[in-house]
This record gives structure tokens, sequence and C-alpha cells, in this order.
């Protein structure tokens, strides 16, 4: 890419940050302090097992290094925003969800790039191939601090003082980022359209087993902590939905001659979304039996 294509796509970056943090106040970070329980078994799983996770599927599938360092990267990005709405319509703890992706969007910007480079370097082919390209850590590091922590602070700052124009352009700011997500992808695989369509099968095989890793990770740990049925959908909701748009900013910006590590990226922003409305919808599915079946217990002819 060229630099101002840099540039521009980082500042779209950095507006679907604003736009997440126009849903965010300070009750929601308030809310951890008052309820730790669930955020802290989101972030953990989050930063710490699903980042070791991803590194352990490189090291078990047969993989090129480019492709497994997609994966890293990807598994090391924060919660993507549209968690937010999956965990509502499956009947989660949306107040929940919100809190995690707050929190994961500022701890981001140190922990994907230290998971990041901390697992790449624990592959050989990975460390070999990184090694190889030498990005400075620090340059990943001041990349994610400007396209999440700035817009953050300065979503916080709107919504504050603001309140009536952040309810009004919530909305309108997820059907941006989506609509930017889309064409993100859509010039990720168009850019590297030949590798995409010889490797197609073997892509999409790694990602579906990858994202479906990333939401077992976040429902077992739920389940450990034995959280209630609402927080578990949140927090596997949460880290079954990686932020992979910020992982393709980052690709385009350090990692642009590596076609494998952006098919990667692009095809976890199509599947986490179809992997999470249908989990969405099963849940639903199970909601609806689970309530006919209570009518049933009582007597009752009406449904609800």
């Amino acid at each position: 890419m060229s630099g101002t294509s840099l540039i521009l796509l980082n500042l779209i970056l950095a507006f679907m940050m604003y736009g997440i943090a126009l849903s965010l106040t300070l009750d929601d970070f308030r809310r951890i302090l008052v309820r730790p329980k669930g955020p802290l078994t989101g972030i953990f799983a989050q930063f710490i097992l699903l980042p070791a996770a991803s590194w352990g599927l490189t090291m078990l599938v047969d993989m090129p290094a480019e492709i497994a360092l997609g994966i890293i990267l990807v598994g090391s990005c924060p919660g993507g925003s549209f968690s937010n709405i999956m965990t509502h319509l499956a009947r989660g703890n949306t107040a929940l969800s919100v809190s995690m992706t707050g929190i994961s969007s500022i701890g981001a910007a140190l922990m994907t790039p230290a998971s990041f480079v901390f697992y790449s370097g624990l592959n050989p082919d990975t460390a070999a191939l990184l090694k190889e390209i030498s990005v400075p850590a620090e340059n990943i590091l001041l990349l994610v601090g400007l396209v999440l922590i700035v817009p953050l602070i300065l979503g916080l700052i709107t919504a504050r003082l603001s309140p009536g124009f952040a309810a009004r352009s919530d909305g309108i700011f997820r059907m941006v980022s989506l609509a930017v997500l889309f064409i993100f992808v859509g010039v990720t695989l168009g850019k590297h359209w030949q590798v995409f369509v010889s490797g197609i099968g073997s892509f999409f095989f790694i990602v579906i087993l990858h994202n479906a890793l990333a939401l077992s990770v976040g429902r077992l740990s739920a389940r450990l902590m034995k959280l209630n049925t609402a927080d578990s959908r949140a927090v596997t909701l949460e880290v079954g939905i990686q932020n992979s748009g910020l992982g393709l900013g980052i690709i385009f910006t350090f990692f642009d001659q590596l076609s494998g590590m952006a098919i990667i990226a692009a095809a976890w922003g199509i599947w986490h979304l179809v992997s999470g409305l249908s989990l969405t919808a099963f849940w639903n599915l199970q909601d609806r039996k689970y309530s006919a079946g209570n009518n049933k217990k009582n007597g009752s002819v009406t449904c609800q």
C-alpha cells in the first residue's frame, strides 16, 4: 500500500474505535470493580488463554509460516464491537459485553503487540519469518495505541459531554464499521485473489478451526468460573468475535507482502460474523424450547 493509503486506513480504524467508544460510559468501567468476576474471566481468556491456544494450533496443524503468523495475530487482537450486538441478540449480558470491549480495547495497546511478538517467537517458523521482516515491536505498539487509545479517549469525552449525539450516532457508527470491515475484506481478497482461490479450502478450514477454538476458550472459561447463562454468553462471544479490522490494519501497515497472513485476517472478518450469528440463533432456539417445556409442565397453553 502507498503511504497515503496506509494513513487513510489507520484513520478509518481510529474512526471505528471512536464509534465504539461513543457507546461506553464510565459506569461500564466501574461495573468491573463492582462485579469483577465476569469481566476478568473474559479478559483473561481474551489476552492470556486465546493467544496461547492460537500458538498451540500453529504448532499442532501443519501450515505455512505466514498463515501461522496470521493466526497468532488475530488471536492476539481484542474483542470486536459486533460481539455487543450479538450478545444482545443472544439474550446475554450486554452490559458485561460492552465493559469487556472497553477494557480489552485499552489493554490491546500493550497486550496485542506483546502477545503477537512473544508467541510468534515460540514457533520456529514464524520466528524466522518475523526476524526476516524485522518489524520493531514498538512500531506495532505505537500503531495500536494511536488507532485504539486516542480515539477511545475522544469517544468517551464526546459521550460524556454530548450524550444525545452519542446515542443517536451509535447505530450509524456500527453500520459504518460493518461496511468498512467488508471493504477491508474485499480489498484484501481482491489484492490476493489468486492466492486465495488456490488455497481457499485450507484457508477456511484453518479459520473455522481457529474460530471454534476461540469460542470454546470463552465458553469453557465461563463454565470453569461458574458464570450464569447471560454472563457466559457474553464472555463466549467476546472471546470468539475478534477485532479482525485491527488485524488487517496491522498487516497492511507492516506485513503487506504476506498474502497468506492478510487472507487469514480477511477470512476471519467474514467467518466470525457467521459463526457468532449461528451460535446466537442456536441459543435462542434453546431458550424457546426451554420456555415451551416449562409451559407444558405448568399446564399452560400460551407461548412466551
